[in-house]
């Protein structure tokens, strides 16, 4: 498998792009979950299949994405330099979240109250008061990657100075390239899982089935989402020092699907089919699926990334859209997705009707906002770095489809 140097490494577009929009289909089953009523917006009829289909997507989803933005990082920062990188970082990353956040949780919170009223006959019944928007509460919601990355580009350009200052000749990186070509190796799912399965195997009070705690709630980060998505975030940093690995997992995606898919059914075989809340009580049964939870986790992460590099290497205009539309679409998918679980919930149908129309009522919003509203203008230029002008669109869609 030849890999572009000096090009657009189209596979590792796409991957990204299916990890931020598996996220809206990770949500869009929230309300199918045996269950919901307990910590969701709107509760429908439970299904199984939907349950599952959550437990494999947050198993290895954040894992996959800081992966990547950890690769994309390190390759931005050669491109850019730092002064450039941080810049871009500010205004991407941190003023997105700046922006987007006073606007998306009221929508959420207006769809909150609506789902309330709906399931009371259109009336709000007396509620506990919030709790105090402190630093230990702050509602981060599904922007919290936003609040998290920047943490770990401040981490990663500090280390690299260290290194910089105290390794002038380099002989401590490259002890660190070796590791990182062994941990690429056959064992690469075993050896990554290790800080993971560490702070979940300790974590006190942990409902398993529900994998590394997001941090969407507090300014806090809890400490098994920084150390399981930071080191996800570090390999792929220093994965892009070697860009010639990404053939080595390429090569062992088959082993790394028949990894992932042992160790999920193990998972499974611990804690059930259905969402189970209560945490953990037994330390040993903790420890088993901590380990095996997270090598399934890489597993599936390496996997998923080496059928991408074999399968989807070259240029392809619908991949290419997806990509660029899946930031805005993440942004904004949660409030629609809240609000159209109410709509569908209303039906009574069987959750294979309704959920697949829920999806493609969605899916149909978000990229026609995408397409009208941002891809050609100072959003779209915000977003993904730069503007695509309409005639240019049209104009390379007609070149690659007569190509």
């Amino acid at each position: 498998m030849n890999l572009p140097t000096n090009e657009r490494l189209h596979a590792l577009d796409a991957v990204r792009g299916f990890a931020l929009l598996l996220g809206v289909a990770l949500h869009a089953t929230l309300s199918y979950l045996p269950g919901a009523k307990a910590f969701w917006t709107v509760a429908d009829a439970p299904s199984t299949t939907l349950a599952l289909a959550f437990f494999w997507i947050h198993l290895f989803r954040m894992t996959l994405f800081f992966l990547i933005a950890g690769f994309f990082g390190r390759m931005l920062l050669e491109r850019l330099g730092l002064r450039a990188f941080v810049r871009d970082r500010i205004r991407r990353i941190v003023a997105v979240l700046a922006c987007a956040w006073p606007l998306l949780f009221p929508a959420i919170v207006l769809v909150l109250v609506g789902a309330t009223a709906v399931q009371h006959g259109g009336h709000l019944p007396p509620t506990p008061p919030p709790p105090p928007m402190d630093a230990h509460n702050f509602p981060l919601t599904h922007l919290w990657f936003l609040y998290v990355l920047p943490m770990f580009y401040a981490g990663a350009l500090a280390l690299r100075g260290v290194f910089g200052r105290l390794d002038d000749k380099g002989a401590a990186m490259a002890r660190v390239d070796a590791l990182v070509r062994v941990a690429a190796g056959p064992a690469a799912a075993l050896l990554l899982a290790l800080p993971a399965a560490l702070v979940l195997a300790t974590r006190a009070k942990w409902p398993m089935w529900f994998g590394v705690p997001t941090p969407d709630t507090g300014l806090f980060p809890n400490s098994a989402a920084l150390v399981s998505f930071g080191f996800a975030f570090a390999a792929g940093w220093l994965l892009q020092r070697q860009p010639a690995l990404l053939a080595k997992i390429a090569g062992a995606r088959w082993h790394n699907l028949l990894v992932a898919v042992a160790c999920t059914v193990g998972c499974l075989a611990i804690v059930g089919l259905v969402p189970v809340l209560a945490p953990a009580t037994d330390a040993g049964a903790q420890a088993l699926y901590a380990g095996l939870y997270a090598i399934a986790s890489w597993a599936w992460t390496l996997a998923l990334l080496g059928l991408a590099l074999r399968h989807c290497n070259g240029y392809s205009a619908t991949r290419r859209y997806l990509s660029d539309a899946s930031y805005w679409m993440y942004l904004v998918h949660m409030p629609l997705v809240m609000a159209l679980q109410v709509w569908t919930s209303r039906m009574a149908l069987p959750w294979w009707c309704e959920f697949p129309l829920l999806l493609a009522v969605a899916t149909a919003m978000m990229l026609g906002s995408y397409e009208w509203f941002v891809r050609h203008g100072r959003i779209g230029a915000w977003l993904n770095g730069k503007a695509v002008p309409r005639r240019k669109a049209r104009t390379l869609q007609a070149t690659h489809v007569a190509g």
